[in-house]
């Protein structure tokens, strides 16, 4: 199989098959900054829910709703305290969300590493004829 053949499977697969050679650095390198594109992505939209949610329910200034937001998301925690039923029901909903969001990001973040040492220890031997 041609490298150009491999290419094309791995884009339609996303990672390389164990018959496959391991990938080579720079393009594992790219893989990497790809991932953690993905997971700014992630990371970046769910912040947008929980500043715009922060907004509109408790009627947060911008720059509040954005400390909220980012320190539930960070784990830390809730800094305002919450004036409305919905915008404590809102909080609530946002920790869980937020757990699950950092449980995404650390799978999108780990995963190539992972791949990458796992695919190292299963190469397929070449078979000597």
């Amino acid at each position: 199989m041609t490298y150009r053949s491999q290419a094309a499977s791995r884009q339609r697969h996303l990672c390389e098959h164990r018959s496959q050679p391991l990938l080579p650095r720079p393009l594992f390198l790219r893989r990497l900054l790809l991932h953690t594109g993905a997971a700014l992505l992630v990371a970046a939209v769910s912040l947008g829910i929980g500043v715009l949610g922060y907004r509109l329910i408790e009627n947060l200034a911008w720059i509040d709703a954005l400390l909220n937001a980012s320190m539930i998301l960070g784990g830390m925690g809730q800094i305002d305290r919450l004036q409305t039923e919905a915008g404590k029901l809102f909080a609530s909903a946002y920790a869980l969300f937020s757990g699950g969001v950092f449980l995404v990001v650390a799978g999108i973040l780990v995963a190539p590493v992972a791949h990458r040492i796992l695919h190292g220890l299963h190469l397929e031997e070449p078979e000597d004829t």
